[in-house]
């Protein structure tokens, strides 16, 4: 499911804004920042302060995670299902998986949000669509940030 391309620009850009749904039907889009890539049809969240997004996917599993590369003006959306683990009942490859990458913050992770992936798509800005190339993209996006 996550291609090589999709793996890098997580990893490199590790926000991801998730999407879950509240009783009343309305989206709720959270950024949540401690993810890791577990494999090729995994990703994991760790909840710090994430009391409503937990509380929706207890009850409706379905999520969705936009991640963005706002230089490259490239995203990964990734679909899934959702489950709570808590930190002490966690297997052991999850608990690795935060370890290597977020070890600072491990202390004050209560659960994991486990995502099965089950689609994910690589998002390209129009501006590919007109011949604008990702080194382009990079000189003018950072120049933009550059003069901020």
């Amino acid at each position: 499911m996550l291609s090589d391309e999709m793996k890098i620009l997580i990893a490199n850009h590790r926000a991801g804004m998730v999407a879950t749904i509240n009783d009343d039907g309305t989206p709720s889009v959270s950024p949540k920042a401690t993810f890791v890539i577990i494999d090729d049809k995994r990703i994991a969240v760790g909840n710090i302060r994430s009391p409503g997004t937990v509380a929706n996917l207890r009850k409706r599993p379905a999520v969705e995670v936009c991640f963005i590369d706002v230089i490259t003006r490239k995203a990964v959306r990734v679909t899934g299902t959702a489950v709570i683990t808590q930190k002490s009942s966690a297997e052991p490859a999850l608990i690795e998986a935060f370890e290597c990458d977020w070890a600072a913050y491990l202390q004050h992770i209560s659960a994991f949000i486990d995502i099965s992936v089950t689609a994910a798509e690589l998002i390209l800005s129009p501006a590919y669509d007109i011949g604008l190339t990702e080194a382009e993209l990079k000189t003018q996006n950072l120049a933009k940030l550059n003069a901020l």
